[in-house]
């Protein structure tokens, strides 16, 4: 059976797969000396990200009065998960709040970088590659402030914003 990319990102199984792969590939890189792990994680995500938005865009563009919807539409389409947004205009950041996290599922003592990492990083990614000719609003991961992997209820991962320029 030969899967296309395309096909892949109708799959359910795959975050499940990515999931187990994840902690997997932490436990090597520490087992094999390999430093940045967590950069290394979001360049992961950044890579998807490139890959996702050739077959499947939830809209044409995004700005500040649609970026809610936009990352509820992702999180649901992509991740399969329900999330609550919360936008800090004054300090502009963006926090999603994620109660059942694709890539965070088990508390792991051994694992030092939450794999969400990869979802915060492909999210901004998403959002940055569809208004890349139109200058409207940029993302950029911050923090994990929590997560399921370390024996949170939720993963809470928060972003900073910039609208008008890419």
């Amino acid at each position: 059976m030969n899967l296309t990319r395309e096909d892949l990102t109708q799959s359910d199984a795959t975050m499940n797969q990515m999931r187990n792969m994840v902690y997997h590939l932490e436990r090597f890189m520490k087992i094999n000396g390999v430093s940045e792990t967590r950069e290394n994680l979001r360049r992961m995500g950044q890579n998807i990200a490139r890959t996702y938005v050739k077959y499947w865009k939830p809209i044409d563009s995004i700005n500040l009065s649609n970026v809610r919807d936009v990352i509820t539409t992702i999180y649901k389409h992509v991740l399969n998960s329900s999330v609550s947004i919360e936008i800090d205009k004054s300090n502009k950041t963006i926090t999603v709040q994620d109660n059942d996290c694709s890539l965070c599922k088990y508390h792991l003592n051994d694992i030092d970088v939450a794999g969400c990492e990869i979802i915060a990083a492909m999210i901004s990614e998403i959002i940055i590659l569809i208004n890349k000719e139109k200058s409207l609003l940029t993302l950029e991961p911050l923090d994990i402030i929590e997560s399921r992997t370390f024996g949170h209820k939720s993963c809470i991962q928060s972003f900073k914003y910039k609208e008008g320029g890419v």
